[in-house]
């Protein structure tokens, strides 16, 4: 190479107007207009609009075998454009390069897809051809937004005291909630690492080892089964603080969130943000994690239904809970469209999805002939029926299954009939979780977030008398319907976190297999702490306004989990395997 770059393609203007530059990047359009050729070059930085013109015959000879993606170095003379001829939509628009010379750096087959924003491609194209699709234009701005995002992130925490530690990749496997993925040992035969899901054990013996304050922008893994957005790699935001409690931490975190959106997108964030419980939540929008941007709240049905004679609702009434959705916007709703929403309640656990139309004062259609005047009379008063609209009902012995299967309606007809305004930005903690929840599979209790997370101080007796009733001292950040963050007051003591393994049904020789270093650490004046992560892909993907996680990461693996650009995973030859002591059955 021997011109040597000295300005960028996007920094251009008519400053520079009369001098002498050298430029470099990749041939983005090309055409001839009456005898002179133009090219416009692109890099990570932006287009420059390049002239070829007979004048300089060699150069433009040379241009005539320019094509899409070709790598050029060129040394041109900065001109002003013509006032006619300035393009308004380019930061380089109101100059031209006139070339003086010209470099070849390198040649380019045709691309199995133009390097422009506007075509569509498929996404397994996309993943194959990673390389490509990060020279286009959309998918560079998500990938240098994320740059910022971690940028913003470490000057943040920074001035807050914290210090970023790295923590081991190579970990111990300790199954308590999603897959490992493992790693064999090639000097110690028949034992693994895994590759870490969380910091989590880590950080807090950071804690006891009295730093005080820390951060990681951390790379995390999970064997889970396949899902549309998920990842079994992903990064977070990972945070510990001590001698602190939830107001402390949600606080602060608070002010990074203002920071962050302030700085990336210009939004204003009113502190401080609100905060609902768990069962507040249950209880209004069928989720954990609502999306506030629009009403249609659930309306507690069960006391209408009281002494029913429909049998559908008739164990529900008495053992359960019976809800309802209201929505006039879905009244002329066809019996295909209710359906698909029976189905969709089906698919979700519901036993089915009973529905009735109000218009003009009587109810018509679905379950409407099953139920008394004197019931529809009570319906209109609970519900608050001002207006014609479509009654959607669950009902189920399990209270949470219910809601639950009426928040996902919710949620879908909020999308379908365009109730969302994507131009607000709703932002709340979700506090006071269950800490535990029973597990039939397992015929056990499991921790709803982790086994490490504190029970609230009026509730630690239910730990051992009624587990189910204990609510943790944890907190989820919520955007728009979104988990962006989640985290706990972490128990800080041995005799707490071993009472907390037994309900978990882990005899003390489990325990002490699988978190022995935990509980050595927790007998050393292990300080009261807490923390919190933050999911960094998605966090940059709503802040990005991108649709799939997948177009915030440089490198993402499908839905299937697969590396298509490098084919991943692979096999590996018998050679490796003999290292490791691994043989494979067939």
């Amino acid at each position: 190479m021997s011109l040597k770059r000295t300005h960028k393609c996007g920094e251009l203007n008519a400053s520079h107007a009369g001098q002498d530059v050298v430029v470099c990047g990749w041939v983005d359009n090309w055409r001839d207009h009456a005898g002179v050729f133009f090219v416009d070059l692109r890099d990570r930085y932006g287009r420059v609009q390049v002239v070829f013109s007979p004048e300089n015959p060699p150069a433009f000879a040379a241009a005539q075998k320019f094509r899409s993606e070709y790598v050029l170095a060129v040394k041109a003379s900065v001109a002003k454009r013509p006032e006619n001829a300035i393009n308004k939509e380019l930061s380089t628009g109101e100059i031209e390069l006139h070339v003086l010379e010209v470099e070849v750096l390198n040649a380019s087959k045709t691309p199995p897809f133009p390097i422009k924003d506007y075509v569509d491609v498929s996404e397994d194209i996309r993943l194959t051809y990673r390389y490509l699709d990060l020279r286009r234009p959309a998918l560079r701005d998500k990938i240098l937004m994320r740059h910022k995002i971690a940028q913003l992130t470490r000057e943040f925490f920074n001035g807050e005291g914290f210090i970023e530690v790295e923590t081991p990749i190579l970990t111990k496997s300790t199954p308590e909630g999603a897959r490992d993925f493992l790693v064999p040992s090639r000097l110690r035969e028949r034992e693994f690492y895994a590759l870490p899901q969380s910091p989590q054990t880590y950080k807090q013996i950071l804690m006891i080892a009295g730093l005080d304050r820390y951060y990681q922008i951390v790379k995390c893994f999970r064997d889970e089964d396949l899902r549309k957005d998920r990842q079994p790699e992903f990064t977070q935001i990972d945070v510990e603080m001590s001698f602190i409690d939830e107001d402390d931490i949600m606080s602060l975190m608070e002010k990074f969130v203002q920071k962050l959106f302030r700085q990336t997108i210009g939004a204003k964030i009113q502190l401080p943000l609100p905060r609902h419980t768990y069962q507040d939540c249950m209880r209004r929008f069928g989720s954990d994690k609502p999306d506030t941007r629009f009403g249609h709240e659930l309306c507690d049905l069960t006391p209408v239904f009281q002494g029913t004679e429909f049998r559908a609702f008739q164990s529900a009434a008495s053992e359960g809970y019976i809800g309802g959705l209201y929505f006039p916007e879905a009244v002329a709703f066809s019996r295909k469209q209710t359906d698909d929403l029976i189905a969709l309640a089906k698919s979700f656990g519901a036993k089915g999805l009973a529905w009735m139309k109000y218009q003009d004062g009587a109810f018509d259609g679905g379950i409407s002939k099953f139920i008394s005047d004197a019931e529809k009379s009570r319906l209109v008063e609970q519900v608050g029926m001002a207006s014609n609209g479509l009654l959607l009902i669950v009902s189920d012995e399990n209270v949470e299954l219910a809601q639950t299967v009426l928040g996902v309606i919710r949620n879908r007809l909020a999308a379908e009939l365009n109730l969302i305004d994507e131009s607000k930005l709703a932002l709340h903690w979700t506090v006071d979780f269950p800490m535990l929840e029973y597990s039939p599979d397992e015929d056990r209790y499991v921790a709803r977030h982790h086994p490490f997370t504190s029970p609230k101080p009026e509730d630690m007796g239910y730990i051992d008398s009624a587990p189910e009733k204990a609510r943790a001292r944890a907190y989820d950040l919520i955007l728009n319907g979104n988990e962006i963050a989640g985290g706990s007051i972490r128990i800080h003591t041995r005799e707490m976190q071993e009472k907390v393994f037994s309900a978990l049904k882990l005899t003390p020789e489990e325990a002490r297999a699988k978190f022995g270093f935990l509980l050595d650490a927790l007998s050393f004046g292990a300080p009261p702490h807490g923390g919190i992560a933050f999911g960094f892909d998605r966090l940059v993907m709503l802040l990005s306004g991108s649709s799939s996680i997948r177009d915030v990461i440089a490198f993402p693996k499908t839905a299937s989990a697969m590396g298509l650009m490098e084919n991943t995973p692979s096999e590996v030859d018998e050679a490796q395997l003999k290292e490791l002591n691994i043989r494979l059955i067939h």
